[in-house]
């Protein structure tokens, strides 16, 4: 047998680049040979934990936060529709309008992980489709529970874990694992704990990265 690919993907759902970067990731993992056993963790990552209950607009956010222009942010989304588009991801021409708060987000990909973890991509997939594509507002838990029935988990208790702030700890717990670890900017995926590749990489250069990987793998 191969050598077993345990890949985390630390990423945020507000990041579009994650969205770019996930489904690249699973385009190079179709391309290795079958052989090779693949464990997929998708691990949190907030870059706005601080936003309040329905969020900023994203204009404002991203001129605040880089001093970017009008024309630059125009320039940019054209970058990711066009990115994305080789993929599969689809965004929406012009732009989210508003970002916002992710923790409600990432304590259902924690929940499913324990509870259903063959249904954890589903989710997350749905989750960047609605910020993405939809641009639905995604601190709401309608929005959240539509993510939820897509992927086929329980809704009565992503409805209860909603009401309360369970697993925000373990979380925020995680997200200082991965800051402490040198982790500072996503989509960041560490392969077998000891290879890390960081950034939004064409689906050719993370085929040929993880190939090498596991040739290193089978000669040790």
């Amino acid at each position: 047998m191969s050598q077993l690919l345990n890949i985390d993907f630390v990423s945020d759902i507000s990041c579009p680049w994650c969205a770019i970067g996930l489904a690249s990731l699973l385009e190079a993992l179709e391309r290795l040979p079958a052989a090779v056993p693949v464990s997929l963790n998708l691990q949190p990552f907030e870059l706005n934990p601080d936003l309040p209950e329905g969020g900023q607009d994203l204009a404002e956010h991203l001129a605040q936060k880089y001093g970017s222009t009008p024309e630059q942010q125009a320039a940019a989304r054209a970058t990711l529709c066009q990115r994305g588009a080789a993929v599969g991801v689809e965004f929406a021409p012009e732009g989210r309008g508003r970002i916002y708060n992710t923790l409600k987000a990432h304590r259902l990909l924690h929940w499913a992980a324990l509870e259903h973890p063959e249904r954890q991509l589903a989710l997350k997939q749905a989750l960047l489709q609605a910020c993405h594509r939809d641009r639905l507002p995604m601190d709401a838990d309608d929005v959240l529970l539509g993510a939820v029935d897509s992927a086929g988990l329980e809704r009565e208790q992503a409805i209860e874990l909603l009401a309360g702030d369970q697993f925000a700890e373990a979380v925020r717990e995680r997200e200082a694992f991965y800051r402490q670890a040198g982790v500072n900017s996503v989509p960041t995926l560490i392969i077998n704990q000891r290879y890390v590749i960081t950034g939004c990489h064409p689906v050719e250069v993370l085929e040929q990265a993880l190939g090498q990987i596991i040739a290193t793998g089978q000669k040790a």
